[in-house]
């Protein structure tokens, strides 16, 4: 956590409800915002959103070598992108000799699966 990020939270009072003109919502627990946060700045790069939308499409895993055809971008940082999204829960990989294949997770968050069902 960044020391800005650490300065936020110190600054949300978490019982406080009642603000200047109007009652607000007590903060989100830590953990919750967190999250939400991870998965907002996995969905905050639009290759990473186009790799998204071709595996809500897909049959079948994909593997990372057609994702490198589909991009102009290197296998490294189609790599990158994947990891990031993997890290976020978005998608799943397994090995199959030298390639890796990568498919939606069928385990992700409900707030995941809201975002990737606005994008197919």
């Amino acid at each position: 956590m960044t020391a800005a990020a650490s300065a936020a939270r110190a600054a949300l009072a978490p019982a406080r409800i009642k603000g200047c003109c109007q009652p607000v919502a007590p903060g989100l627990p830590d953990a919750r915002a967190d999250n939400l946060a991870a998965l907002h700045k996995a969905l905050g790069d639009p290759t990473r959103i186009q790799i998204l939308h071709i595996l809500s499409t897909a049959s079948e895993p994909v593997c990372v070598c057609d994702f490198t055809a589909a991009f102009d971008l290197g296998q490294p940082t189609i790599s990158h992108h994947l990891a990031t999204l993997r890290d976020a829960g978005f998608v799943t990989s397994f090995k199959f000799g030298i390639w890796a294949f990568y498919r939606l997770n069928p385990a992700m968050s409900e707030p995941a699966r809201a975002a990737v069902g606005q994008i197919r």
